[in-house]
């Protein structure tokens, strides 16, 4: 007994002194963005600077998968009785694995029965893990229209929920978030929005799994899940990069939709949309004058999803290239909204936003970066309006800032390294192309997934960066 809990402790200490060499504090990254608010902004040391990004190293794990989202990380998890500095990912037919994140070495995998009969079809997700606060558990989707909660000790199923009656219509794009013991998660459509299909959100149990609530943003006045076909409207897909994001001050659940019909009732397409936290009741809304339009022209206002700025200051982007920041205020009930916006701006190159903005605080100010397919631009909130700072012709995924630095992905291949509040382009890491995997940068390594799902690929390429130890 006492050799076992020598041999913890030197484990402990080991695991200290490695953090210690990267000059980080040991650290999680526990869903997309870091939070429930999907800020994309760590806000502790990272242990990476200007100084050293020429010292890292890139480790290339081959998957049994290929991973089209993010990582999450969690520091010194115990997992088949040793701890590890540990990496989650589900792949897009549903596996997911834990790593080891110095090794690169598969811990456990979970492979969902219906792996078999999806691999190589268009039938995939492009969703994230989140982890259980307690380091215990994570939750994950699967192309198969389920959601399973997983031991991080080994991989073991503890449960799976349905949360769509029609899995090959009804998509989960979007990553996975977990708030007072909730997993809330959210439907979209596959590429081809073939009907039918209603974009919704879903409230599950973490401890058991059972289904407690269920918002469609189609045929809003029915609760549950229903047979897609049984609502006389198709599409309203909520597909973001965030997915749903929770103001954590108030749980309340914030949504953005596509493509749909919207009659400030019950049919909510094109549309920013506040919840409660229990997702049963409209809290506020908003979609722009021109929704119709929007809507036949395939301009998808949810493309990207909320960014909540603070101080009742709400961004939205989407596939017009234009970003809407709004005053939640002048939004608030249940009655429609149109217009109301505070102001409109340019996405940075001027075309669709499909990634997530980040937002961080520096000097006191709020700050936002986001990048679509042709640059990447920052702003800063001055006097209840966005300020563009910078703007550069290089596009990328979603944003990451970390340490004064911003991290942007470019799916043509490369991470691009941006002092954050200068603009100035510092570095360019090499990597693989991609589609809409964007990086994690957590106690002292860079954590950046690589491929495009829709190539229907079933191996896949993790990059680790990290400074040498030795």
């Amino acid at each position: 007994m006492r050799r076992h809990v020598a041999i913890r402790l030197l484990l402990g200490l080991s695991l200290s002194i490695v953090a210690a060499a990267r000059g980080a504090p040991a650290q999680n990254w526990p869903m997309f963005g870091g939070n429930v608010q999907s800020t994309s902004a760590n806000p502790r040391p990272a242990g990476i600077n200007a100084a050293n990004l020429g010292r890292l190293r890139r480790r290339q794990v081959r998957l049994n998968g290929l991973v089209d989202a993010s990582a999450i990380y969690l520091q010194g998890a115990t997992i088949r009785g040793a701890r590890h500095d540990a990496i989650f990912v589900t792949t897009s037919y549903g596996r997911t694995l834990a790593l080891d994140a110095d090794t690169g070495e598969v811990l456990w995998e979970y492979t969902p029965a219906s792996y078999r009969g999806l691999a190589g079809t268009p039938q995939f997700t492009n969703s994230t893990p989140v982890a259980d606060p307690d380091g215990k558990y994570i939750y994950a989707a699967s192309p198969d229209g389920y959601i399973q909660k997983l031991a991080v000790s080994d991989g073991r199923l503890l449960w799976r929920t349905a949360v769509t009656e029609l899995p090959r219509r009804e998509k989960m794009a979007s990553p996975l978030k977990f708030f007072r013991g909730h997993v809330i998660a959210v439907t979209g459509g596959y590429i081809g929005d073939q009907p039918p299909y209603q974009g919704h959100v879903v409230v599950l149990d973490g401890r058991a799994g059972k289904l407690l609530a269920v918002w469609n943003s189609l045929c809003s006045n029915r609760t549950g899940l229903m047979e897609p076909s049984s609502c006389p409207q198709s599409q309203s897909a909520i597909w973001g990069r965030a997915g749903a994001v929770i103001d954590p001050a108030n749980g309340h659940i914030f949504i953005a939709t596509g493509n749909g019909h919207w009659n400030g009732t019950t049919d909510w397409g094109d549309a920013v949309v506040e919840l409660d936290s229990e997702a049963t009741r409209i809290l506020g809304n908003y979609t722009p004058a021109d929704t119709s339009r929007l809507n036949d022209s395939d301009l998808d206002l949810g493309s990207t999803s909320p960014v909540l700025l603070g101080g009742n200051l709400l961004a939205q982007g989407g596939k017009d290239g234009k970003i809407r920041l709004l005053d939640l205020r002048r939004i608030a009930g249940a009655a429609p909204h149109k217009d109301h916006e505070l102001q409109i701006v340019s996405t940075p190159s001027g075309t669709d936003l499909f990634t997530q903005p980040a937002v961080w605080r520096n000097d006191g100010q709020t700050w936002m970066s986001a990048a679509d397919s042709g640059a990447t631009a920052a702003w800063r909130v001055e006097s209840g309006k966005l300020r563009r700072q910078w703007r550069h012709g290089i596009g990328g995924t979603s944003p990451f800032e970390a340490g004064g630095l911003l991290f942007v992905y470019a799916p043509h291949g490369g991470l691009n390294v941006y002092e954050a509040v200068s603009g100035r382009r510092i570095a360019t890491l090499p990597c693989g192309a991609g589609h809409w995997n964007s990086p994690i940068v957590v106690d002292g390594r860079i954590i950046l997934p690589e491929g495009n799902a829709i190539s229907r690929a079933t191996r896949g390429v993790l990059d680790i960066w990290a400074l040498p130890t030795g």
